[in-house]
């Protein structure tokens, strides 16, 4: 069930009346109402889903709530790794045995040896699995570490893990920050509702208006890059950069906006990391909830900035590849991770990586310095050459395209871009730089007839212009 869906616009509505006007006065009523309804979005894709998520629940539940009666610490161990090879071994055999068959086989075709692939699998990769994994990892982890205290409650337990706002493609939640929300009575709040609202609303119109509208021009050009210029190669990178932005930020703030609807505060997700002027930067402001997972679970355990600078590089190129692979099982991820260690790496040895750790631009005067403007405009270039790698079918094709793109001999636009593409991005970008450091309050004007107005016009354009019959899919979904 996608978000930008008449069944969802059918579904929702339906969890809301019921959550707040038949439920509301029990918890454990409202929290297995969440549970059904989840399970119900969630078998939407292929019932057939439900049966993993269902086995990692129970398996995750039990270890977690063994773990604290254990006197020997051996004992806590295998039962953190019982979670650890459950769910880590789901992803395997889900998303990553063909990918590891079929580059062994071509590794060895490479070497002259002809191999035919008869260990490959038949198999479909569960929507959300990367997500709701690494959910129900770090509560065992959590647990291990004495950081949390697990829960008796099986249906709040199950709730947590399945919680559909958030379950097919994040924000990857924290039991420490989710759970609790579960665990107590929820009260209906008015201006915690409007913001959900809005939200959702602007969530939307990112999704609908802007990264569905640039899909099909980031289609024809990547699919078709040896037919066209320098420069439209160009414009189809950037266009990509702002589909998978637009795409995955849209979700995030639905996600959210839901959740609020629903009394439940979940993390941010992204914080504008186009207007990072940083890479170390950019990460702290995209994808929040998967780059602060790998540091606090693989980076940190693995000794951090805590040790040798060596030591520290080979950690953060570990945390990098680890996260390119998380994102799909292609080299061209692992590239694409091995390409942002090394972005970082300059930073980290400079001691500038922290540099902008509590600031955004233009925090003192509202304004952007060329400097800033500068440093903003070359990040974003950085990411958009990174995001070639993200988006090719394969490192070859990839390569091929970077090679075709810095031709600047053959620098031309031959690619018939709309001029209403470049006003709406321009329209956008100026929005997110007078929203930066605000991205949970999404108020654009203090007037209230010009700000209802504007939501108003809002929820037109999306619905009326741009709403389709069949809607494409979150690009997040594959992971």
């Amino acid at each position: 069930m996608l978000f930008n869906s008449i069944e969802f616009l059918l579904f929702f509505p339906t969890v809301f009346i019921l959550y707040w006007f038949v439920f509301n006065k029990n918890l454990r009523s409202q929290n297995i109402l969440i549970l059904l309804f989840s399970y119900i979005f969630y078998g939407f894709w292929d019932f057939r889903f439900l049966l993993l998520i269902l086995i990692s629940t129970i398996i995750d539940y039990f270890v977690g709530l063994n773990i604290p009666k254990q006197n020997k610490k051996n004992r806590k161990k295998i039962l953190l790794y019982v979670s650890i090879f459950f769910n880590i071994g789901a992803l395997c055999i889900f998303k990553y045995y063909n990918f590891f068959i079929d580059s062994w086989i071509e590794l060895f075709n490479t070497l002259g040896y002809e191999i035919q692939s008869k260990w490959t699998l038949n198999i479909i990769l569960p929507v959300g699995i990367s997500f709701y994994t690494f959910q129900t990892l770090s509560y065992s982890i959590d647990i291990y570490r004495n950081k949390l205290i697990p829960t008796k409650d099986f249906f709040s337990f199950a709730s947590f893990v399945a919680f559909f706002p958030q379950l097919v493609a994040g924000p990857i939640e924290r039991a420490s920050n989710l759970l609790p929300q579960i665990l107590k009575k929820r009260e209906f709040n008015y201006l915690q509702a409007k913001q959900g609202i809005k939200l959702i609303i602007w969530g939307m119109f990112k999704k609908v208006v802007i990264a569905d509208l640039l899909a099909p021009e980031v289609d024809n050009i990547f699919s078709d890059y040896n037919n066209f210029g320098a420069g439209s190669l160009w414009i189809g990178a950037i266009f990509f950069s702002f589909q998978i932005y637009c795409d995955f930020s849209g979700y995030s703030d639905i996600a959210i906006g839901i959740s609020k609807l629903l009394g439940i505060e979940i993390m941010s997700n992204f914080k504008f990391p186009y207007l990072s002027r940083n890479i170390g930067e950019f990460w702290r402001r995209w994808h929040i909830s998967l780059s602060s997972w790998f540091r606090d679970y693989i980076y940190i355990p693995l000794g951090g900035s805590k040790v040798k600078k060596v030591i520290a590089l080979r950690n953060i190129f570990i945390v990098f590849i680890i996260s390119g692979l998380w994102h799909g099982a292609n080299w061209t991820f692992v590239i694409w991770g091995i390409f942002h260690a090394a972005l970082f790496t300059p930073s980290f040895l400079l001691n500038n990586n922290r540099k902008y750790l509590n600031s955004f631009i233009g925090e003192k005067n509202g304004l952007l310095s060329i400097r800033d403007f500068f440093n903003v405009l070359f990040t974003f270039i950085l990411v958009t050459i990174g995001w070639v790698f993200f988006r090719s079918d394969n490192f070859g094709n990839a390569i091929e395209y970077l090679n075709k793109m810095f031709d600047f001999l053959s620098f031309k636009f031959d690619h018939n871009i709309k001029n209403e593409y470049l006003i709406i991005l321009l329209v956008f970008i100026i929005i997110e730089f007078y929203q930066r450091g605000k991205e949970r309050d999404v108020s654009f004007f203090k007037n209230r007839f010009l700000d209802r107005f504007f939501w108003y016009f809002l929820v037109c354009l999306t619905t009326l212009l741009f709403f389709k019959e069949n809607p494409t899919n979150f690009i997040y979904f594959q992971f």
